[in-house]
């Protein structure tokens, strides 16, 4: 499968474009977004996860040739927030198995899908706490796990290892090398300890499409 955009273009600012005119394909393995804040990396990254996140003003998204949709998106991306975004009131596996269902997983598959991923990031055990009852890297694994469950075609993050220790990281790098042979993996980053994950590096800002 294959994720790109065809002349996609974006801005905030009326006649001032954060993406301009931009193609590319992403295929398996896992692409870094590098670059200055604010020079348009989380900006894409939500583009590509769908008209739910945010919608492009030109250009078009595609996952596997078909133009990308709220209900696609939901079954085959899943998004690692920079803010993380765990329901605060939920439980680990609430949170968790949410993604799945919503997804238009069987109660079933999310529960077995969900028990292996608990253990594959190190969260055994902790089903039954809130999010609030956990350290930042647990937090964040807890995230992953989140958007793994529903085994997702394509898997962004935004900045997945800001402010973790080099433990936690080296998990994060372990869980993504994992996954990204099936998996195209695109991440929004400043930690150049993801440098050695990168099949493709991606400098921002982007350059436009050639004419």
């Amino acid at each position: 499968m294959n994720l790109s955009v065809e002349h996609l273009t974006f801005g905030y600012v009326r006649n001032r474009s954060v993406i301009h005119d931009y193609t590319k394909t992403f295929r398996p393995g896992v692409t870094l977004f590098k670059g200055y804040s604010g020079c348009g990396k989380s900006t894409l990254l939500k583009l590509l996860a769908g008209p739910a996140y945010l919608k492009p003003q030109r250009g078009k998204v595609f996952l596997e040739d078909r133009s990308l949709t709220e209900r696609s998106a939901r079954k085959h991306i899943g998004f690692v927030f920079q803010q993380l975004n765990l329901l605060p009131l939920a439980s680990l596996e609430r949170n968790i198995a949410m993604a799945g269902l919503l997804a238009g997983m069987s109660s079933a598959a999310v529960k077995t899908r969900m028990h292996a991923l608990l253990g594959a990031v190190g969260l055994s055990g902790m089903e039954k706490r809130s999010p609030e009852t956990l350290s930042g890297g647990q937090q964040q694994r807890a995230a992953i796990a989140r958007a793994l469950v529903k085994e997702p075609a394509v898997l962004l993050l935004d900045e997945p290892t800001s402010g973790l220790d080099d433990a936690n990281t080296g998990l994060i790098m372990e869980i993504l090398s994992g996954v990204s042979d099936t998996t195209i993996c695109i991440i929004s980053t400043h930690d150049a300890r993801l440098l050695p994950l990168a099949s493709e590096i991606i400098a921002f800002p982007l350059e436009p499409a050639p004419q």
